[in-house]
């Protein structure tokens, strides 16, 4: 029999995001200061509260996106990555955050809105690092908003999107690296390539290199899904690389 004295509990819901991109060369992620309590004046994801009770909540992502940024969210792919709800993790009660992912390249600049101070890119090992510190649960959300992404461009072509439309190896490389955090082995990464079917396909030697023979061209292969992935070696550790 249920029990007919239990009420449910207030439970109010928001949205989160992590939108990731490259810039010189290195991985970002879009971050807001609040302009409102609680955590007024410091870094965090952009996000909020649902609108109302009809609002779906892929919707309400967008909508986020664009008014604290000035970001238009149709032009991005937003996958929901997880969803948070540990009592405590917000001040103002028992609130749940879906929170969503997007990595693209060629993102603008962001403009702040409604609470927003600022909105800014900033580089992902500022937060990695702890030299900055996010509101909320939302170095959390950011470090598994990570994970997905690197799982991603082991397993898919992604990583072929911030290259130009014909690139080196060396280049799309530099994209592994900026978003798994680490370098790589240069011998090791071609040879990886080389064994994907479908990952690259070769244009000749078309680009000069500084020193040495011509640098092979590539563009984008016809494979979104790689088999074999790309997957990540273990990175040295401070001892090895001393």
């Amino acid at each position: 029999m249920p029990n007919q004295t239990w009420q449910p509990p207030p439970v109010l819901l928001t949205v989160d995001l992590v939108i990731l991109t490259l810039r010189s060369s290195a991985l970002h992620v879009l971050v807001i200061e609040r302009g409102i309590e609680p955590y007024k004046g410091h870094w965090a994801l952009p996000g909020g509260f649902i609108a109302d009770a009809d609002e779906d909540i892929v919707d309400a992502a967008r909508r986020e996106l664009r008014e604290e940024a000035d970001l238009d969210a149709a032009s991005l792919h937003l996958e929901q990555l997880g969803t948070y709800g540990r009592p405590g993790r917000d001040p103002r009660g028992r609130i749940v955050s879906v929170a969503h992912l997007a990595i693209a390249p060629g993102l603008p600049e962001p403009e702040p809105g409604t609470d927003a101070s600022a909105a800014s890119w900033c580089p992902v090992e500022e937060f990695t690092s702890g030299r900055r510190a996010l509101a909320f649960d939302h170095r959390q959300i950011l470090d598994e908003g990570l994970e997905r992404a690197r799982t991603k461009i082991e397993h898919t072509s992604l990583a072929t999107a911030f290259c130009d439309e014909t690139f080196t190896i060396t280049e799309l490389q530099r994209v592994y690296e900026a978003v798994w955090g680490f370098e790589l082995d240069p011998r090791n990464f071609y040879r990886k390539v080389q064994a994907v079917p479908g990952f690259l396909t070769p244009l000749g030697p078309d680009r000069r290199a500084t020193r040495g023979r011509p640098a092979r061209l590539f563009r984008a292969g016809p494979e979104h899904l790689l088999r074999p992935p790309m997957m990540r070696p273990f990175p040295p550790t401070r001892i090895e690389t001393e």
